[in-house]
């Protein structure tokens, strides 16, 4: 365990403990009471979350967060510090479920403690988990990152005295999109209730799994807003940039020439939804694309391709196009209101020559026809008043949904029609494996397009389904986007997609991510990120675009430094691996080593790697207990709490998550014995035989010695 107590770095951390404000919301009264309801089990078909439980009551550890952000080129550098404040008079273990962009690489853990900075080192999982175990029962303060999903991580600070306040700071980086000549940095700042299916909690680890991004209570709006947030981003994209806005907060920039400051108007907010920022090239090509790092193994480059905009003169071919979209519990409110206007004007845009249809699922499904039918203007009245009629209910088993509408009759709309699946959900599920694995099984010839509704979507999800799927995925947080995003996507499914994509290098070898090449479309940037001894050569991407060949070459040479490439490359050969798991390419535990070993390697928080900083000095008197607290996260705005924890739907939600936590806890234990046991019982019986021959021996050599 390294220290650090230098002047330069302990200055901020004691201007933001100055600065972080303090949550003066007013809270209400005392939590209602809980209803009591007659258990039926999990068989009611009704919404089912896993450790699904609500809080109306202020927590004693307070949560502030700050977040300094530095876009360089197209990556971002993103330091998030977050105070943990013990209000109680206990000591306090805080825990809190922190979300990141599915593609950020974690790779710093700071705490501060008094005056003491103490530095984080990357371990294996079990053995930080260990280490972290160990600091807490000896009274030492301790922080750990796990990550629970590459957009999901757990932050745990241990032994936070009364009245005290620990600082735990990460540091984190991730790529900045770019569609159609526009880029987008994309913020999580609270994860949604996950919804976990009951038939994936067949084994201890499973239960262990969907308690982890569970477990944390959501705040019921009606007491205020809990955990509040302060941004400022410092953009310096190497163009001058234009049309710098944020589409969900209110934001202050300045600035001039190529940099730009961006903060939140009103300070801080409630971490409660996305923050997103927008920015164009003044010019109207923007140069960048392809940067370069030389770090002590090699030399590592990124490069951004981008097929041709401008497709009008492509004909567009007649379409298959399969609307599902997510009517359960976590829609209600703003979600559903959403979603079911992308579906109506979608409806509005299809083409006589066009084929469709519309599946509805919460946890159970409808499909409106059987198989899809011919765009006729009574069909589209049929399925304009199905899509009006939906109201937000139940759990959200989205496996059935993905399956159905990935069964093709292989005939409509006839051979050369493009077959296009798309899904307007929040994506708010624990089983992102069993969804990808299905997928990958039974794609076939259809292209998986994901529309994110809401203000804080599972964007994780529908990034990997929407490559996995070779199609795309985009986001609508406000009813205002929805025209807009949907014409685009729209617009964008309209033209053909760069196909049948090769990637070269001539003069050169590079070993490049992702290894899975999705299809591409106009203004979508095809973006590599390789790994070479020495970096020389030409980098070619060929494809088809409407059957004719393309291509586009990059000097490699040319490349600009960058000082976050390395890292962006473990974490997407990384991605690489965990596609190869879902697909069935590579053992489990050939891929855990793997992942571990990059992870190690780069710094990086994986699946199997973690975060971990002790303070050496033990701080809580003996004799004292240690009280744990799982943070309360803000509801994602726009939801609907009472849709969720209250009514009749609330309360059969309640039931069925205790009943089915119950059953799998038991199921679990049944199926994780110890194998040991039957050597056990073995051993135990060749003891007593032991003892006995024993015994018998003893007794004879008496009687001998007795007759001699």
């Amino acid at each position: 365990m390294s220290r650090l107590s230098t002047r330069s770095t302990l200055i901020p951390a004691i201007a933001l403990l100055a600065t972080t404000p303090v949550v003066t919301a007013a809270w209400a009264g005392a939590p209602a009471a809980e209803a009591q309801i007659d258990d039926d089990g999990p068989g009611a078909g009704t919404l089912m979350l896993r450790g699904l439980k609500s809080s109306a009551t202020p927590p004693a550890v307070r949560l502030g967060t700050d977040m300094d952000v530095t876009i360089t080129g197209s990556i971002a550098r993103v330091r998030v510090t977050q105070a943990f404040r013990n209000t109680s008079s206990d000591w306090m273990e805080a825990v809190y479920l922190y979300p990141l962009p599915d593609e950020g690489a974690v790779d710093s853990l700071k705490m501060v403690v008094g005056q003491r900075v103490i530095v984080g080192r990357i371990e294996r999982r079990a053995a930080a988990r260990a280490l972290y175990e160990k600091a807490k029962a000896r009274g030492q303060k301790a922080g750990l990152v796990e990550q629970q999903r590459p957009n999901m991580f757990t932050n745990s600070v241990a032994n936070v005295g009364p009245g005290e306040t620990v600082l735990i700071s990460i540091e984190y980086q991730a790529p900045v999109r770019e569609l159609d000549g526009a880029f987008s940095l994309r913020l999580p700042l609270v994860v949604g209730p996950r919804y976990t299916p009951p038939h994936t909690l067949l084994t201890g680890a499973a239960v262990a799994d969907a308690n982890a991004v569970t477990s944390a209570p959501v705040f019921d709006p009606k007491a205020g807003t809990l955990n509040p947030v302060s941004i400022a981003v410092h953009l310096a994209p190497g163009f001058r940039p234009a049309n710098v806005l944020s589409p969900y907060h209110r934001v202050s920039v300045t600035g001039v020439g190529e940099e730009r400051t961006i903060t939140l108007a009103q300070g801080t907010v409630p971490a409660d939804r996305d923050f997103e920022l927008d920015w164009r090239s003044a010019s109207a090509d923007p140069t960048i694309g392809l940067f370069r790092e030389q770090g002590d193994d090699g030399a590592y480059v990124m490069a951004t391709i981008t097929p041709p905009a401008n497709l009008a003169t492509q004909a567009t071919p007649p379409r298959e196009m399969v609307f599902v979209i997510d009517n359960s519990g976590s829609m209600g409110g703003e979600s559903m209101r959403e979603a079911k206007a992308g579906l109506l004007y979608a409806l509005k845009t299809l083409r006589p020559q066009d084929h469709f249809n519309i599946i509805r699922f919460d946890d159970t499904m409808t499909q409106l026809f059987t198989h899809s039918v011919a765009a006729t203007p009574d069909q589209i009245a049929l399925a304009t008043r199905f899509a009006a009629g939906l109201e937000a209910t139940g759990g959200t088993e989205m496996v059935p949904a993905l399956k159905a509408a990935l069964a093709d009759a292989g005939a409509n709309g006839g051979p050369n029609a493009l077959r296009q699946v798309i899904f307007l959900t929040d994506g708010e599920v624990s089983n992102e494996q069993e969804m990808l694995a299905t997928l990958g099984q039974d794609r076939g010839r259809s292209r998986v397009f994901f529309v994110g509704i809401g203000s804080a979507p599972n964007t994780y999800l529908m990034n990997r389904m929407a490559t996995l799927g070779r199609g795309a995925y985009t986001n609508i947080g406000s009813a205002q986007e929805v025209a807009a995003k949907t014409a685009r996507l729209l617009d964008m499914l309209s033209h053909p997609a760069m196909r049948d994509i090769k990637v070269s290098v001539n003069g050169g070898t590079l070993d490049l991510t992702p290894k899975l090449l999705p299809d591409v479309y106009a203004g979508q940037p095809l973006v590599l990120v390789g790994k070479t001894a020495r970096l020389s050569g030409t980098l070619t991407v060929s494809g088809t675009i409407g059957g004719a060949p393309w291509r586009q070459s990059v000097d490699l040479t040319t490349a600009r430094p960058s000082p976050a490439i390395a890292k962006l490359w473990a974490r997407r050969r990384i991605d690489d691996i965990e596609a190869d798991r879902t697909l069935g390419k590579i053992e489990p535990n050939a891929a855990d080593e793997q992942v571990a070993e990059l992870g190690i390697a780069a710094s990086l928080v994986t699946s199997q790697t973690s975060l971990v900083a002790i303070d050496e000095t033990p701080t809580r008197p003996a004799g004292q207990s240690l009280v744990r607290e799982d943070l309360p996260i803000n509801l994602p705005a726009g939801w609907d709490f009472a849709g969720l924890f209250g009514g009749e739907s609330g309360a059969a939600a309640a039931r069925n998550a205790n009943t089915l936590a119950a059953r799998a806890a038991e199921q679990a234990r049944g199926l994780d014995l110890p194998q040991t046991a039957t050597g056990f019982v073995a051993t135990l019986w060749e003891g007593l035989a032991l003892l006995l021959a024993g015994i018998v021996g003893l007794w004879w050599q008496r009687c001998q010695g007795r007759a001699a």
